[in-house]
């Protein structure tokens, strides 16, 4: 499938990563490219499984769309990116797969990703009056309020986001290292 993949012109580059091929276009030729994958019998991509952004923040076109596909009857995956500013928008695809709706609306919410032709682009993780994206790298870690439904008094309360700092400072050393006993294998090491 890759040779067949790399011979479509609008494809700018294909290469096999972690075992599923993957391939980048451009926004111009996205469209036409989505179709093509999922109506040609060669690559019969029936499902998008999910839409999601990445955040480059050092690079011009800062933010990636990743598309992954799925082709059930010749059990196929795909991996298409694409590239934006956060300006530019990049053309919905819901009309070859109406379920890229939803994809769509979170990207936009969490990233700020325009999707031209998207008529939905309402938030849907985040609350309504919520301002930001707050998947950017750039997104403060402070000074926003969260929702949430205060039990005792009966009612939605707003509050200041509450980050603990043990979720900020990870140091990557397994719980493991260094355990001599694991948790239950007290009595292995008892003399008796």
């Amino acid at each position: 499938m890759c040779a067949a993949v790399g011979g479509l012109q609008r494809v700018l580059s294909a290469k096999i990563a972690v075992g599923e091929i993957v391939i980048r276009t451009d926004l111009a030729s996205l469209l036409e490219l989505m179709t093509v994958l999922k109506d040609d019998p060669r690559f019969a991509f029936e499902q998008v499984m999910d839409i999601c952004g990445v955040d480059w923040p050092q690079n011009a076109e800062r933010f990636e769309v990743v598309y992954n596909l799925l082709s059930v009857s010749l059990n196929h995956r795909l991996r298409v990116i694409v590239t934006t500013d956060g300006v530019t928008p990049v053309p919905s695809v819901s009309h070859i797969w109406a379920v890229a709706t939803w994809w769509e609306r979170e990207a936009w919410d969490l990233f700020g990703i325009p999707f031209s032709g998207q008529s939905d682009l309402r938030r849907i993780l985040t609350d309504y009056g919520f301002v930001g994206h707050p998947m950017r790298k750039d997104f403060p870690l402070t000074g926003y309020v969260e929702v949430r439904y205060d039990e005792e008094r009966k009612q939605v309360v707003y509050e200041p986001v509450k980050l603990v700092q043990d979720f900020r400072r990870f140091d990557f050393i397994s719980p493991w290292e260094g355990m001599t006993t694991l948790p239950g294998d007290e009595k292995a090491h008892r003399e008796g």
